[in-house]
């Protein structure tokens, strides 16, 4: 997905009148095959570190050096990461994302997409993508140009802390239905295509790709990198520390 416009800005807008007072703010994520569901709880996006979920709090003691927090959200990672003296630099597509950050503090963060990334951003010992981001790769095709655009951009013991969701766990009917779907289409079963709703906003149309642990280890092949580590939540999501080979 590439940057978005104020009137595309829907968990943008969400996040920034939570983390204002609105207690009910909450998005709707609504799927190509007419589902419609409800968003993440944003106190998920905001929380300080003794609120977030073990699996979570597990993993970010991995990150190490200078960081890259791809999907900043609001800046739970990437504030609690600065605190505790990282140089951590974070990237949204949300304008309202970006503007949220900097009012909490943030030093570094940019309006950017993750298909923008380059070597001019100088080099980063760990890349984060908490809050099931490991999911912007959107595709088998574009994880492992994504992938390997990652190698270049980390030192040589660089490493990558990710969060997904295992998509066949307990699914509901209509989800091992949408993967039926998406394997007659050629697609990974947990390819979702997705739009984001939040009052009058709404994103585009985008791909986000759930992977269970297997498919996440075979997503790595012949990029570089590797699974090293895995953090389980006790139910659908987890954490992954990816390390090069």
């Amino acid at each position: 997905m590439s940057t978005l416009t104020d009137r595309q800005d829907a968990f943008g807008h969400a996040i920034y009148d939570y983390l204002h007072g609105d207690a009910g703010a909450a998005c709707v994520v609504e799927r190509d095959d007419n589902l419609i569901e409800a968003g993440a709880d944003m106190s998920l996006y905001s929380g300080d570190f003794p609120t977030w979920p073990r699996h979570q709090r597990e993993a970010i003691r991995f990150a190490r050096g200078r960081v890259l927090d791809i999907g900043c959200g609001a800046g739970r990672c990437l504030l609690y990461l600065q605190q505790n003296g990282h140089d951590v630099m974070g990237i949204d597509v949300s304008p309202h994302a970006v503007k949220l950050c900097r009012e909490r503090g943030a030093r570094q963060v940019r309006l950017m997409s993750i298909t923008a990334l380059s070597r001019r951003l100088g080099r980063f010992d760990t890349i984060i993508m908490y809050g099931n981001n490991f999911g912007l790769v959107e595709n088998p095709r574009r994880a492992a140009w994504l992938l390997k655009k990652m190698h270049g951009l980390t030192s040589p013991a660089g490493r990558i802390i990710a969060e997904s969701r295992n998509p066949y766990i307990s699914p509901k009917p209509e989800h091992i239905e949408y993967h039926r779907r998406n394997r007659r289409r050629g697609r990974m079963p947990g390819q979702t295509r997705i739009k984001v709703r939040y009052k009058r906003y709404a994103t585009p149309w985008f791909d986000w790709l759930l992977v269970s642990p297997d498919e996440m280890r075979d997503l790595m092949t012949g990029t570089g990198w590797h699974v090293a580590r895995l953090f389980d939540s006790g139910c659908v999501r987890y954490m992954a520390v990816i390390e090069k080979d």
